[in-house]
């Protein structure tokens, strides 16, 4: 079986290159996956992902991550975890060390600090400055939200808030007309023995009310693995997926003996009944046991990219427009 390296296409390729590297030495699929997400989470180009990740609407930079173990159908998920650099890191000693499988807020915060993760401030100055711009752009509705004019003045969102001249239902609705964030760092390996492994991390959308949480630490909404079918991950609004149970729909399909993309267009046309949020898109790449991979989106232009270990590069493959 060929040993693989699956993620959504917005990976630049060094992160790629960084799991290939220790794919071609030998490392088991939960390794390879665990190194192509931390590559991600410390790009910081990337502001979908970890450091540099867009903020919620208060400023704060909630991550989101999970790791599915397809053997064993072991996993370990954390969400709204703040001020620690590497959320799958964290997601995998839940996995290994906890007889849980998801850790939230504070408690994920204690046991990172814990198990000694690497913790930091997530925030760099153009994710700061992204921030400051829309909340300037919704600002325009709120007198009180045009005082706010750089990054020292944040602090003073939440006494707006609390005394109640901004609502914060209002503020987020608002807010979240402008669609960013969205681009979660998906990966899927298969290593030589032919077990796979799937990840996935993310900031979430940004601007969001604090505390939600989205599909990517919900095992079968935007991660699902099993060795026996193969694994399936997903991007965009997290609420579709989690509401019909998208990943794991995906891989049972395949184990039915769908062909994989059979799988991929009959479970997004299933979900389109519910797809009626303006703008909601969902894209999700699918590796069956063969090791055949695909993409299928709702929206025109997604990308994947897969690199087999025995290519020099990966990859790019346009997804399939599943209408």
């Amino acid at each position: 079986m060929s040993a693989l390296i699956l993620v959504n296409g917005e990976v630049r390729d060094d992160c790629i290159a960084a799991g290939m590297q220790a794919l071609r030495k030998g490392a088991p699929a939960l390794d390879v996956a665990e190194i192509v997400a931390r590559a991600v989470e410390s790009d910081v180009k990337d502001h979908s992902v970890g450091f540099s990740g867009l903020p919620n609407i208060m400023g704060e930079v909630e991550l989101d991550a999970s790791i599915m173990d397809g053997a064993t159908l072991a996993t370990g998920a954390v969400s709204a975890l703040k001020g620690y650099l590497h959320p799958i890191s964290v997601a995998r000693q839940v996995m290994e060390r906890l007889p849980h499988v998801l850790l939230t807020d504070a408690g994920a915060a204690r046991f990172a600090a814990e198990i000694g993760a690497e913790a930091g401030d997530l925030l760099d100055d153009e994710s700061k400055a992204i921030y400051l711009k829309r909340l300037q752009a919704v600002g325009k509705e709120w007198a009180a939200l045009r005082e706010i004019r750089d990054w020292s003045e944040i602090a003073n969102l939440e006494s707006l808030i609390s005394s109640g001249k901004v609502p914060l239902i209002d503020l987020v609705t608002r807010a979240m007309r402008y669609h960013e964030g969205g681009d979660t760092m998906n990966v899927i390996v298969r290593d030589a023995s032919g077990h796979i492994v799937s990840a996935v991390t993310t900031s979430g959308v940004a601007w969001k009310y604090p505390g939600r949480v989205g599909d990517s630490p919900n095992i079968g909404a935007g991660n699902y693995a099993d060795d026996r079918y193969g694994a399936a991950v997903a991007t965009g609004m997290g609420e579709l997926t989690i509401r019909h149970a998208t990943c794991v729909r995906a891989v049972i399909a395949m184990g039915y003996d769908r062909r994989i993309g059979e799988a991929g267009h009959e479970t997004l046309r299933d979900m389109s009944r519910i797809a009626e949020a303006r703008g909601a898109w969902i894209r999700m790449l699918l590796l069956d046991r063969n090791g055949t991979v695909g993409g299928y989106c709702t929206h025109n232009g997604s990308t994947l990219k897969v690199q087999r270990i025995d290519e020099s590069a990966p990859q790019v493959i346009i997804c399939e427009h599943v209408i």
